[in-house]
């Protein structure tokens, strides 16, 4: 039996309605239910309802042989699984916003204060441009940080752009494309091979039409 972890919210609706295209007989699943694991014995497959950020850490652990995450998560993670297919739904950008007549209003400091609920994206992006600066990391609306003072920018996924438009932020570099991404287990690639091959290949099919 092949288990597929699948994040909560809109991002699990997406994946199954991909699913639903790619294999037969998931039409019953029902995310909403409060059921943390839902099984479909005749199709051998397995489901377990994880938080989006959650996705890689059950798929790289081998809790789940597959996984379905946002780029973003699988960037914060660092988690060591093989990013087999890019999905194409769920599609973002991650940036670094800020008050547009403050962009370098931190020059004069020791660094720069960044706001963010993705530490590690933020401090790799900005070692990778040779930059130093302090994050501090949030789990609410980053978009606050700069309106109090807390931080000089934000490191945040932005989809349209409208949160940012309404707090007088907006974006001054793109870090990175986000998307979601198709994961699976190192090993269970190995051991269930031709199951796992089965279920890509189907999903590729339908990505391609």
């Amino acid at each position: 039996m092949l288990t597929i972890a699948l994040p909560k919210g809109r991002l699990g609706n997406q994946a199954l309605r991909l699913l639903n295209k790619a294999v037969d007989g998931l039409d019953k699943l029902d995310l909403s239910s409060r059921k943390l694991v839902l099984s479909i014995p005749k199709k051998s497959l397995r489901f377990i309802l994880v938080k989006p950020s959650d996705v890689p850490t059950y798929v790289e652990y081998g809790a789940a042989d597959i996984g379905i995450a946002g780029k973003d998560s699988l960037l914060e993670a660092q988690s060591k699984v093989y990013e087999v297919l890019d999905l194409g739904f769920g599609k973002c950008k991650m940036v670094v916003a800020g008050f547009p007549d403050k962009k370098d209003s931190w020059i004069n400091k020791a660094h720069r204060r960044v706001s963010t609920k993705y530490p590690n994206i933020a401090k790799n992006y900005f070692t990778s441009i040779g930059e130093n600066v302090e994050i501090i990391r949030l789990n609410g609306s980053v978009e606050l940080g700069p309106i109090v003072g807390l931080s000089d920018v934000i490191v945040d996924i932005v989809e349209s752009g409208k949160t940012l438009k309404e707090n007088g932020l907006v974006v001054l570099e793109e870090i990175c494309d986000i998307s979601a991404r198709l994961v699976v287990n190192r090993v269970s690639l190995k051991t269930k091979k031709n199951d796992m091959t089965w279920l890509i290949d189907s999903i590729e099919k339908v990505l391609e039409e």
